[in-house]
């Protein structure tokens, strides 16, 4: 059964910084899609990064290209967003999706999300 672990999250002010993590267990499949997204009060669910292991390029949204980091341990299956320079507007429930495909099925899996609050 995959699992995703978020942690990291919490109150940080305007400027600061964070580092949140998704360790990944019960699988071994080498090939998967991962995809950070979040999700604020009264809006969509919005993706922020993707991370395909079968591509070393990694998509990142307007909203946060330049500002986070997305990367990868592979040793321990753990993934990292380092967000830098957080604005307000970040506060949200970050979530971690790993996505499968196979035989044309998709099967994706959440992390149960890490709440992030940017306030003075």
């Amino acid at each position: 059964q995959v699992q995703l672990v978020e942690s990291g999250g919490g109150l940080v002010q305007p400027g600061g910084s964070l580092r949140l993590s998704c360790a990944a267990s019960g699988f071994t499949f080498k090939t998967y899609v991962l995809t950070w997204y979040r999700q604020a009060p009264e809006k969509e669910r919005e993706l922020i990064v993707r991370s395909p292991t079968t591509d070393p390029s990694i998509y990142y949204s307007d909203s946060v290209k330049g500002r986070f980091t997305h990367s990868r341990d592979n040793a321990t299956n753990t993934v990292y967003l380092q967000m830098n320079s957080l604005k307000p507007e970040d506060t949200a429930v970050y979530y971690c999706n790993l996505r499968r495909y196979v035989g044309g099925n998709e099967y994706a899996y959440w992390g149960q999300g890490t709440q992030v609050t940017v306030s003075s």
